[in-house]
């Protein structure tokens, strides 16, 4: 996770404490949009992940926090190995480990997002942090990864912690708990991104798995404007009404269950898998939005195994612009940006609608990686490769670039340990 926004860190008062970051920033927009396709040659100078899998990217200033499960870190030209578990920052210009960020998480981090005043919000399955007790979900400073002091108090009583999204002042949180500091908020819930009390005006009844596992928010996202909450999961309905695996919010005013619905994700995909749906992102303008998934080689008219495009409009009964299908191989993450939609996974192909766990007419060769035309929903000629492994199950856009978080060491034809970045031209 999931996660692509990039913001920039505003020193404050309520940050006097915490030590100087220099003041070179990252440039980003909050619609993450780009002036062109990034190129197919990945930076340098970024580090090295040696085991484990990351899962999740997130830039703060000028550091990029990088969560999943590993132990073991280095810098790139070096064989100095720096035990990280499960967490770690480097300086997105220099490519160096920070040496001062180095909190103790003693599980697996799942999903980051950007806080003000030079901090990182931290999701996953966790129980300790810098040796306390901390369930599932915290806030760090980015600068000697302490806990934040106004959000000590603010933990998930029970379950995992899938996906956060900070916005307006709110940090949106998805998962399967039942319960945020005591309080009844069973999947999903928004708290304030300074305090951490629960905002009891977001309540959404998440009901009806579609396999025997209990319901969960697998991912969450905003749009731009922040009007419009996305999230999916194995629930099939939300507030009473069917919304199979995806739903749609509104929060002008009292959040509300939208009108936006559809029912492409109805179909059964494999059953052992509790929900097909995996990431996704709104556009820079926040018209629409892309959707990927795993679930197998079934094709059309499912939406296993496919990226799709849909219309941010609220509207009942919804169906997507265009559709494309790996053929048989799994979408874990995307990130629209404006001339492109970047998907990734462990996927073969593109373009592959009559693949069947092979390569059908007009499939396009996309090891690992893609991106995909916003109008026309074919893919572009971009094509780095990748050792495809597991996948890519994060995917980080900025205005100066593309990161890639995965499981392999290969990216665009050279080594990179589980974390690179495509830069824009």
């Amino acid at each position: 996770m999931r996660r692509r926004l990039a913001v920039i860190g505003a020193v404050t008062a309520a940050a006097a404490t915490v030590a100087a970051i220099t003041v070179t920033t990252l440039s980003a927009t909050a619609s993450t949009s780009q002036t062109s396709v990034v190129s197919e040659n990945p930076l340098d100078n970024t580090p090295h992940v040696i085991d484990g899998q990351v899962k999740a990217i997130a830039v703060v200033g000028r550091k990029v926090i990088v969560g999943g499960k590993f132990t073991q870190v280095r810098n790139a030209g070096t064989s100095a190995r720096l035990t990280r578990n499960n967490i770690f920052a480097y300086d997105y210009f220099t490519g160096k480990v920070d040496t001062s960020f180095v909190p103790k998480i003693n599980g697996q981090v799942a999903t980051l997002a950007w806080g003000a005043d030079y901090t990182v919000y931290v999701g996953g399955a966790f129980t300790t942090v810098n040796g306390g007790a901390h369930r599932s979900l915290t806030r760090l400073y980015t600068s000697n990864g302490g806990r934040v002091g106004t959000f000590m108090n603010t933990y998930v009583n029970d379950g995992w912690v899938y996906s956060l999204w900070n916005k307006g002042g709110k940090l949106y949180v998805g998962g399967s708990f039942t319960k945020i500091r005591g309080v009844a908020r069973p999947k999903l819930a928004r708290v304030d991104s300074v305090s951490g009390a629960v905002d009891t005006s977001l309540n959404i009844n998440i009901s009806e798995s579609r396999t025997t596992s209990a319901t969960r928010v697998q991912y969450l996202t905003l749009n731009p404007a922040g009007d419009k909450l996305l999230f999916n999961g194995n629930f099939m309905k939300v507030n009473g009404s069917t919304r199979p695996q995806i739903a749609m919010v509104d929060l002008s005013g009292t959040p509300k269950l939208s009108t936006w619905s559809t029912s492409s994700f109805a179909a059964k995909c494999n059953m052992s898998i509790d929900t097909y749906m995996r990431d996704m992102d709104f556009s820079p303008d926040g018209k629409y939005f892309a959707v990927v998934t795993t679930g197998g080689a079934n094709g059309p008219p499912t939406l296993c195994d496919s990226a799709s495009r849909w219309a941010t409009t609220s509207t009942a009964g919804s169906k997507p612009t265009w559709i494309n299908y790996t053929g048989g191989d799994s979408l874990y993450a995307v990130a629209a940006t404006g001339p492109a939609i970047y998907v990734a996974g462990h996927q073969r192909w593109l373009d592959n609608p009559e693949g069947r766990d092979s390569a059908g007419p007009g499939a396009v060769s996309r090891p690992g990686i893609g991106a995909i035309h916003p109008t026309t929903g074919k893919a572009l000629s971009w094509n780095p490769t990748r050792t495809r492994g597991h996948g890519v199950e994060a995917l980080y856009a900025i205005s100066q670039g593309l990161m890639v978080g995965s499981d392999t060491d290969q990216l665009g034809g050279e080594f990179h340990g589980r974390i690179g970045t495509f830069p824009v031209p």
